[in-house]
Order: structure tokens, then sequence, then C-alpha cells
């Protein structure tokens, strides 16, 4: 029974990913990738300090020495600002379908990062998904160049795994530490701070937006940081990153159909066969 609603629990969190991605590209259509994170990352810091009163996490948080604090704040900043800046930009450049089969290569930066500093081993499986992300990546690139898309595009979409992949990288450390719950909201919290640097900035952009934008993002933040989130966390304690990975793994082709069919962006064969290569590389290296 655990077994089947830990899958069905990582399934939520791949919907809730790939929906999200697609809302996003809606509700930055008139706005900077940095104010389409400000409102996301504030409706979603807002939603979990007020979960915090009610289940008593702040006397948990609270406790937590200064290290700990530090790393988390760190590890907010390369999830949910950089990360989320570099992916944003990149689905304004080049689309959700164009975007998605590049980023979701996160797992294999995540994976060279546990081999370089924390000494984990690489077998023969983790080579050949390692390989199938590579050759997904070429051939993206390939179909992209075709389109005549801004190679920018392509650097945005390439930095954002990279950076993501700092961030799961601290959750290591952070996951031995912090229970899940107060782990998801202090991330979210410290992010909301990090991005508060920009607001000077893009004050004005922020005052002309519109309710409808507040509404999709919110759904965005609704959708992707708090229920596709803590759908995984639950997924990973019930059945293991084993099983939760690889079937969250399929997030890149519902985000990709999602854009087809909502965004009207056109298939390419490229990206197309770039998705399948994508997550079958994902799920080699998640399972190994």
């Amino acid at each position: 029974m655990n077994t089947l609603l830990g899958a069905l629990l990582a399934l939520i969190s791949a919907f809730g990913w790939g929906t999200a991605s697609v809302l996003v590209k809606i509700g930055m259509r008139n706005k900077s990738a940095v104010t389409v994170n400000i409102v996301r990352l504030y409706i979603t810091a807002l939603f979990y300090a007020c979960l915090f009163l009610f289940t008593g996490n702040y006397a948990e948080i609270l406790s937590l020495n200064w290290q700990v604090l530090v790393i988390a704040f760190i590890s907010g900043q390369f999830g949910f600002v950089i990360g989320d800046y570099f992916y944003f930009s990149a689905l304004r450049l080049m689309g959700v379908s164009r975007t998605v089969p590049i980023t979701s290569s996160y797992p294999l930066w995540t994976i060279l990062w546990a081999w370089l500093f924390l000494g984990r081993s690489i077998n023969a499986q983790i080579i050949v998904g390692a390989f199938l992300v590579f050759l997904a990546i070429v051939i993206v690139r390939k179909g992209e160049i075709e389109e005549h898309l801004d190679t920018k595009g392509f650097v945005f979409a390439l930095l954002a795994p990279i950076s993501w992949s700092i961030a799961i990288t601290l959750l290591d450390f952070l996951s031995s530490q912090v229970s899940p719950l107060s782990l998801a909201g202090i991330r979210m919290i410290f992010a909301a701070f990090g991005i508060s640097a920009f607001l000077p900035k893009y004050s004005e952009e922020l005052r002309e937006i519109t309710r409808r934008e507040v509404a999709v993002l919110s759904g965005a933040a609704l959708l992707g940081l708090i229920i596709g989130q803590y759908a995984f966390v639950k997924s990973v304690s019930l059945v293991g990153s084993q099983i939760s990975a690889p079937v969250s793994a399929v997030n890149p082709i519902i985000s990709s159909l999602l854009a087809i069919a909502v965004l009207k962006e056109p298939p390419n064969a490229k990206i197309i066969l770039g998705l399948v290569l994508a997550v079958a590389g994902v799920i080699l290296i998640t399972t190994a």
C-alpha cells in the first residue's frame, strides 16, 4: 500500500511541477523573470510562515545553530533565486518544451558534485545515464539552432540545473539536521529574503502587476513550490528516492506536452527526441 501511495505522490509532484512551469510561462508574458520570482516566492513564504504558526515548527527552527541556518540560506538562494532566475529567463527566450529537456539534467550535476566532494561512487549505469543526458542536450541544442533561437536561452537553461544541483547537494547535510517541513519552509522564506534585494530595481514593474498575473503565479506557487515539493518529500519518506525520483522524472514530458497543448509551442522532432533521451538518462541516474 505504501509503495502505491508513494508512487502516486511522486506522480502528483511531477504534475505539479509540470503545470507550474506552464503557469510561470503564462504569468511572465509581460513581466521579467525577477518580478515573477519575487511574487511567487513571497506567496510561498507567506504560506509557510502561516503554516508554521499552526504546526509549531518555529520552535524547531529557533533551536537550529547558525551554521545550519547559513547553509539553508545558501541552498535557498541557489535553488529558488539564482537557479530559478536562469530557468525563468530560459522559459522566456525559448519556451517550455525547448527549455525543460536541458534543465532536467540536474540529477547528473548533483551526482557529479556528490562524487567530487562527498566521495559518492559512480557506476556504469550512471555513466550511461549521463551520456544520454549529454546527448539529449546536444540534440536539443541542434534543434534550437535550426529554429534560430537565442543562444543566451540555451546558456541560461544549462546554468539553471547546475545551480539547482548545488542546492540539492547542500540538502544532503541539511536533511539530517532539520525535519522535512521545517527545511522546506525555511529555504523558501530565506529565498524570499534573498530576492528582496531586487525590490528597489523592480518596484515599478511590481506595482504594474495585474490581478490575473498574481492569480496565475499563485497557482504556480501552489502547484510547484507547495503541493509539488511536499508530495515529493512525502513520497521519499514512504518509498525512498529510488522509487520517487524515477516516477517524478516524467515531469519534463508533462511540461512539454502541456506547453504544446496550452501554449501552442510547435513540436520539433529533435526537441522530442532530446526530451525522451533526457528522461531516460535521468531515470537511469536516479535508479543507479
